[in-house]
């Protein structure tokens, strides 16, 4: 039953956003990230504040969600590679409880940091309702991309670019 409110409940927040702010999925104009709070399942804080300067790719998953599984490997590859260069990935469970998400990733171990949906209110915020989602944020905490659906690293990774950063063999690559 709390599942249930705190998804109707976002469910109205996000349609109140999507009013007040435009925001749509896939939007191709860069529209101001909403105001947010996450806390990692270690205790790690993040909001529009603390992220000033740093790209963020949220990502949206489920366990039950086979792509999501698929694109995990190569999510978190990507992650890993580019925060030295300032990327910070916080892959978002929608939906399901602690426990559960626990004992997935007892099985399916992640290399990045997990927010669950009862500690943040981003879920609502972009209308998670399939997966993977994942929503670039540039440094200047504008929305750089929104993909809904699994497309693979490569797609990925020019996702990540919209915000400024490139990957090593997209610079190699593309000599501007």
């Amino acid at each position: 039953m709390r599942v249930r409110t705190m998804l109707i409940r976002g469910a109205l927040t996000a349609a109140l956003l999507a009013g007040t702010l435009g925001i749509a999925a896939g939007s191709k104009d860069k529209e101001p990230a909403p105001h947010f709070s996450a806390t990692t399942t270690t205790g790690e804080k993040f909001n529009n504040e603390s992220i000033k300067g740093k790209v963020v790719l949220l990502e949206f998953w489920t366990t039950w969600c086979g792509f999501c599984a698929d694109e995990a490997a190569f999510v978190d590859k990507v992650g890993k590679e580019l925060a030295p260069k300032g990327l910070i990935l916080l892959a978002i469970d929608v939906g399901e409880s602690k426990k559960k998400v626990r004992k997935y990733l007892e099985q399916h171990p992640r290399d990045c940091k997990i927010v669950m949906m009862e500690d943040t209110n981003l879920a609502a915020m972009y209308q998670a309702n399939e997966y993977p989602i994942y929503v670039v944020i540039d440094r200047e905490g504008f929305i750089a991309g929104t993909q809904r659906g699994a497309g693979g690293e490569e797609a990925l990774r020019r996702l990540i670019a919209r915000a400024g950063i490139e990957s090593p063999e997209d610079s190699d690559s593309d000599s501007n």
